[in-house]
């Protein structure tokens, strides 16, 4: 039935509608956190005669911070709760990456609920019936492939945990199980390459076929694409979620370098990031890519329809992304970001009266493969931002001529793409082999702070 109604464009907005008034049948009053928010903005909503989209535009947009301040004011979990905290069986925590962690707590339903859409997203990945699936990350409390490895698990696909392991002893593991499916960050998918290149295995001739990455952008870039599926010999298949939002996007073999966002789980808007206005995306999608139309950018904004124990309306999520117009060859009518997730809003810096985001940069970066590891220092101290780039480099420290002016090619090189694609020249330098941290989560590769001061 999901199958069918992903290619009935109009069928998925009616299906939405009826998701969407059952959800508020259960939240409202129940839920406290809504119950106020939507109290407080005048907001009233029937539960019988709801449309997509129109009737979205009408509630108000949440953001983290708001999250954030309600989990300070109702610790531990906040008050976004449908229920009594003894009907919750899951507990997960954010990464703080951007702000404070939250804690987030999931009902048996919701998280099946979270099963089911990577029961879809494994389907748009090619996932095959003799599939092993390896999980080389820390099983730790951040949602991550949590429940990506249950729904595998319910699929009845073999699934090997590689938490609380060395990267030595996880590529030991995928070998030696022989491993089809790896799911992990870019950066770590990156980094056992660099491991299984020092102990000498050749990691084209494993059984790995496919590695599903997610965490951070990455998986829909090109050049960072192209080096992992070289150094791997498998495809690369990007996926999108968030703690707060759940599992919600990811990419269909048949067409590389986008995220198709589960509608039959979510209803996804795109907005102005500055003004907030949500763009049509239904006319955006009826009218193509057209010559000469501005392309629809913006930040993504998520409605969930199955967490009913936690539920957020109109989430901005803080990830930037562009509607794809174009029919994609699968036959799916849901909506298709361009590039997958792009950067973030809140990671942009101005360089020399240039808008950089540090996602431009790492992608030029991957493009030498002698790059192996990288940090970007921001100095926020001046009155004009100043941005410097180490490089940790396969040609190591130079010691003759011939050596030098090997390294200084490259730099040389470097800078050059940087300044012809992003109109800055950065500061480079070349920093020992082994010197720069490595990452087995989401990869930290920017600093900012007032070194100029």
């Amino acid at each position: 039935m999901l199958d069918a109604l992903r290619k009935d464009r109009e069928a998925v907005r009616q299906y939405q509608a009826a998701r969407f008034a059952e959800l508020l049948r259960v939240v409202v009053p129940a839920n406290r956190f809504w119950t106020d928010k939507w109290q407080a903005a005048d907001v009233v909503l029937s539960r019988d005669e709801f449309r997509v989209p129109d009737d979205l535009a009408k509630l108000p947009l949440l953001t983290k911070a708001e999250l954030v301040a309600d989990h300070a004011a109702h610790a531990p979990y906040g008050s976004n709760l449908t229920f009594e905290v003894s009907a919750y069986s899951r507990f997960c925590q954010t990464s703080g990456t951007t702000g404070e962690p939250l804690r987030w707590l999931d009902t048996p339903e919701s998280w099946q609920w979270m099963l089911g859409c990577w029961e879809q997203l494994f389907e748009l990945a090619g996932v095959r019936t003799d599939d092993r699936f390896c999980f080389p990350f820390s099983f730790g409390p951040f949602l991550g492939f949590w429940v990506a490895f249950d729904g595998a698990a319910r699929l009845g696909r073999l699934c090997l945990p590689g938490g609380g392991m060395s990267s030595e002893s996880r590529l030991k593991l995928i070998t030696e199980n022989r491993a089809t499916v790896v799911c992990c960050t870019p950066t770590y998918a990156l980094r056992l390459a660099e491991v299984a290149s020092e102990l000498g295995i050749d990691l084209k001739s494993s059984s790995v076929r496919l590695l599903i990455v997610a965490g951070e952008p990455g998986g829909s870039v090109s050049s960072i694409r192209t080096r992992i599926e070289t150094a791997w010999g498998a495809r690369v298949i990007d996926h999108w979620g968030m703690t707060e939002v759940g599992p919600l996007a990811g990419e269909c073999v048949e067409n590389p370098g986008g995220l198709h966002i589960l509608e039959t789980e979510c209803i996804a808007e795109i907005i102005d990031p500055t003004t907030g206005h949500s763009f049509d995306l239904d006319a955006a999608l009826a009218a193509g890519p057209q010559a000469g139309t501005k392309p629809v950018r913006g930040e993504l904004v998520i409605t969930n329809l199955g967490r009913v124990g936690s539920p957020v309306f109109r989430y901005r999520t803080g990830d930037l992304v562009e509607l794809d117009p174009a029919r994609c060859p699968c036959g799916r009518s849901l909506l298709r970001l361009k590039g997958g997730i792009q950067s973030r809003v809140d990671d942009m810096v101005t360089i020399r009266g240039n808008n950089v985001y540090p996602t431009a940069i790492e992608a030029i970066l991957r493009e030498f493969p002698e790059i192996v590891e990288y940090r970007i220092s921001i100095d926020t101290g001046r009155a004009m931002q100043e941005l410097m780039i180490s490089l940790e480099t396969t040609l190591g420290t130079p010691q003759s001529d011939e050596e030098f002016l090997r390294v200084n090619d490259l730099l040389t090189r470097i800078a050059a793409t940087i300044h012809d694609r992003l109109h800055f020249r950065p500061e480079l330098f070349l920093v020992e082999a082994g010197s720069l941290p490595r990452h087995e989560m989401k990869g930290r590769r920017v600093q900012r702070t007032p070194f100029g001061a």
